[in-house]
């Protein structure tokens, strides 16, 4: 399996205020970090399916972050805060995680993956229709 490419869409950037250019630092540092990691896991892993289950747990981190930064907009809102970081850091982890399905290759096998853990965790579709 080839290694990803990770990026940060310029309009993320461009989103941040001017007094922003430490969190557009922080964001480059922590791109550098999920790519190098990612990229160690392609590298070292005796498959593809555990590549790609590794891949999926860097996945699973960047739903969970971007949910609790999602949860922090209405928050700020409220205390009369700017939410412009929180949409930025939820908008530069969903980035990332459309940048790891753009990888075709990698993309099948996530899928699978993800369907795999579904299957092994026991959750049945008949489970989602129970009165």
């Amino acid at each position: 399996m080839d290694e990803v490419d990770l990026g940060i869409p310029k309009g993320i950037l461009d989103s941040l205020p001017e007094d922003g250019a430490n969190a557009g630092k922080d964001m480059e540092r922590a791109l550098e970090d999920y790519e190098r990691r990612v990229n160690a896991a392609i590298r070292t892993a005796e498959s593809d399916a555990e590549a790609a289950s590794q891949v999926l747990n860097v996945i699973d981190h960047l739903e969970s972050r971007a949910r609790t930064y999602d949860e922090f907009v209405p928050e700020l809102r409220a205390w009369g805060q700017s939410p412009i970081y929180a949409i930025a850091w939820r908008n530069f982890c969903v980035s990332l995680i459309d940048q790891f399905y753009e990888h075709e290759e990698l993309a099948a096998r996530l899928d699978r993956e993800r369907n795999a853990r579904i299957v092994d965790d026991g959750i049945r579709l008949s489970d989602a229709y129970k009165d």
